[in-house]
């Protein structure tokens, strides 16, 4: 079995409830590349109809030695339409 085809879990993760409904969760997953490192997200999701949407996030990365630094945002990801559908 490869490394792609087993989930991924976080090695921490918290979440609380806002007073508007939205959560705010907070995250730590193992390094890809290093797994002595880590991505800490922070991000505020809504529900929004049927479906929960991320309104805010940050990334950060934090490496064996203790630096850390910003993660640049990923781009926003769009529904795909019925005919611009790929198979995976």
């Amino acid at each position: 079995m490869s490394a792609m085809s087993v989930p991924s879990h976080p090695k921490a993760s918290f979440r609380n409830r806002l007073d508007n409904g939205d959560f705010l969760t907070l995250t730590v997953w193992a390094g890809k590349s290093d797994p002595t490192a880590e991505v800490i997200t922070v991000q505020i999701r809504r529900l929004k109809g049927d479906v929960w949407e991320t309104v805010g996030r940050l990334a950060a990365y934090r490496t064996a030695d203790g630096n850390y630094s910003q993660l640049p945002e990923r781009a926003a990801q769009k529904p795909q339409d019925e005919n611009s559908r790929s198979e995976t």
